[in-house]
């Protein structure tokens, strides 16, 4: 009996020690990968250029002061870091929800668009491009109207789920269906009554999602929001996995998550909504990401979300650099080439028959 304890602790430490160290690994990786992710554009800048920028703005170096301005310090300084570092923010953001919505639903299909939002963003970015909602926005005239469309959308399927009773997961799933289909119907209403070839682009390129309108406000409001409910959920993480268990199993246990539920599916929302207030819609990440950490390393969230915040942020950032060189003297949506990857990815996910969600196998 002792042996046996004893083997259980050895293992215990064993995956903790590997987790920590597959954590800081996957930190020093991030790091490498926006240094390294700056390098690359249409502009042909050596490496000396890019870092002497970089240097120069973070240290002041005096004698970098020839980098303080010009093209070189705009391309690096005003349009390759701000981009790399909205990919950092977009991606951790739709990891994370990930996790959580698949958790709230329970439901590894689920993704952080699964309460509507990418339908409501639509439906906004739609309005404002067809009807010139939001004119007076500026440069945010697309932006601020998909955004105020993904919150409206996920409020409306947070009441309609606890209509008649608490919300459920089948009846958030219900919700989201059916608030996504009327976003969808009166986006296509609109599309259809303007009859406007060039705004029809627009919204379709909108829709593929990009990271090529990176500003540094963009990036300094979303890095915090997403920074800050990142470590909100990773302290949720006991409610998290009760979550999988289910409803009864929880208050068996002594614990009711209807509260706990809403809260996290309004921040899931409010970060979900400033990723594509920046971004645009871009699918596929916050459901592949967290399957593939979790048929590594588990379902315990206590690991899966520092894990996916990581994963999912080197994830994105190397997918923009991939869709800043595929073309030449041009740029794929983000949408279309996390597509092409995230699809078969899933696919194979699916087939695995060692894979399982919750406490279950599939």
């Amino acid at each position: 009996m002792k042996e046996q304890v004893s083997q259980t602790k050895k293992g215990s430490v064993l995956r903790t020690s590997m987790y920590v160290a597959v954590l800081i690994g996957l930190a020093a990786f991030l790091i490498f990968s926006i240094l390294a992710a700056i390098t690359f554009g249409n502009a042909d800048l050596s490496l000396k250029d890019v870092y002497s920028v970089i240097a120069y703005k973070l240290f002041h170096i005096k004698s970098l002061s020839a980098y303080a301005e010009g093209a070189v310090h705009d391309v690096v300084w005003l349009i390759r870091l701000p981009r790399v570092l909205l990919a950092l923010a977009v991606g951790m953001a739709l990891s994370v929800c990930g996790v959580v919505m698949q958790a709230i639903v329970q439901n590894p299909l689920a993704d952080p668009y699964v309460l509507g939002i990418s339908s409501g963003a639509s439906l906004g970015a739609t309005l404002a491009i067809m009807l010139g909602v939001g004119g007076f926005l500026g440069g945010n005239s697309v932006g601020v109207p998909a955004f105020i469309g993904a919150m409206v959308t996920s409020f409306a399927v947070i009441a309609i789920a606890n209509m008649g009773g608490k919300a459920t997961s089948a009846k958030l799933i219900l919700a989201g269906m059916a608030v996504s289909s009327v976003c969808s119907a009166i986006g296509n209403f609109a599309i259809y009554i303007v009859n406007n070839k060039n705004a029809t682009s627009e919204i379709m390129f909108w829709t593929m999602g990009s990271l090529a309108g990176a500003k540094w406000q963009r990036v300094g409001v979303l890095l915090p929001v997403v920074f800050i409910g990142t470590l909100i959920f990773w302290s949720q993480f006991r409610n998290l996995n009760l979550m999988l268990l289910g409803d009864e199993a929880s208050i068996t246990l002594g614990t009711d998550l209807h509260r706990a539920r809403n809260l996290y599916m309004i921040l899931s929302s409010l970060m979900v909504g400033f990723a594509v207030y920046a971004a645009g819609t871009i699918g596929f990440v916050g459901l592949i990401v967290p399957h593939a950490v979790r048929m590594i390393f588990g379902t315990d969230h206590r690991r899966l979300v520092p894990l996916c915040a990581l994963v999912g942020a080197i994830f994105l950032i190397w997918a923009d650099v991939g869709c800043r060189v595929i073309l030449k003297n041009s740029e794929m949506p983000i949408g279309i080439l996390v597509s092409i990857i995230g699809a078969p990815c899933f696919i194979y996910l699916m087939v695995r028959r060692s894979y399982g969600f919750g406490g279950g196998r599939g």
